[in-house]
Protein backbone atom coordinates (compact mmCIF):
# COMPACT_ATOMS: atom_id res chain seq x y z
CA UNK A 1 0.00 0.00 0.00
CA UNK A 2 1.20 3.39 -0.27
CA UNK A 3 1.90 6.30 1.80
CA UNK A 4 0.45 9.65 2.23
CA UNK A 5 2.80 12.01 0.88
CA UNK A 6 2.18 14.42 3.35
CA UNK A 7 1.55 12.58 6.38
CA UNK A 8 3.42 9.10 5.44
CA UNK A 9 0.19 7.30 6.97
CA UNK A 10 -1.71 4.65 4.49
CA UNK A 11 -3.37 6.32 1.64
CA UNK A 12 -7.44 5.72 1.73
CA UNK A 13 -8.63 4.87 -1.74
CA UNK A 14 -11.81 7.30 -1.02
CA UNK A 15 -8.95 10.04 -0.92
CA UNK A 16 -6.11 8.60 -3.12
CA UNK A 17 -3.29 9.16 -3.01
CA UNK A 18 -4.21 10.87 0.22
CA UNK A 19 -5.07 9.26 3.18
CA UNK A 20 -7.81 11.62 4.28
CA UNK A 21 -9.74 14.56 3.33
CA UNK A 22 -7.72 16.60 5.40
CA UNK A 23 -4.65 15.54 3.63
CA UNK A 24 -6.15 16.29 1.03
CA UNK A 25 -6.75 20.06 1.32
CA UNK A 26 -3.40 20.66 2.98
CA UNK A 27 -2.39 19.80 -0.37
CA UNK A 28 -4.80 21.80 -2.74
CA UNK A 29 -4.36 25.00 -0.04
CA UNK A 30 -0.05 24.93 -0.69
CA UNK A 31 -1.54 24.71 -4.68
CA UNK A 32 -3.29 27.43 -4.71
CA UNK A 33 -0.97 28.99 -2.61
CA UNK A 34 1.35 28.69 -5.00
CA UNK A 35 3.95 26.74 -2.67
CA UNK A 36 4.54 24.20 -5.81
CA UNK A 37 6.56 25.73 -8.58
CA UNK A 38 8.25 24.76 -11.05
CA UNK A 39 11.73 26.63 -11.35
CA UNK A 40 12.11 28.14 -14.37
CA UNK A 41 14.21 31.28 -15.81
CA UNK A 42 12.14 34.63 -17.16
CA UNK A 43 11.28 35.14 -20.46
CA UNK A 44 12.55 37.99 -22.14
CA UNK A 45 10.51 40.78 -23.25
CA UNK A 46 9.44 40.50 -27.44
CA UNK A 47 11.01 42.93 -29.11
CA UNK A 48 7.80 45.33 -30.40
CA UNK A 49 7.46 46.55 -33.55
CA UNK A 50 7.88 50.07 -34.27
CA UNK A 51 5.06 52.71 -34.32
CA UNK A 52 3.83 53.34 -37.60
CA UNK A 53 5.04 56.77 -39.18
CA UNK A 54 2.22 59.82 -39.36
CA UNK A 55 1.63 60.51 -43.23
CA UNK A 56 3.33 63.99 -44.25
CA UNK A 57 0.93 66.95 -44.20
CA UNK A 58 1.70 69.32 -46.62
Amino acid sequence: MMACPLCGRATEPRWRPFCSARCADLDLARWLRGDYRIPAEAAEEPERPAPPAEPDER
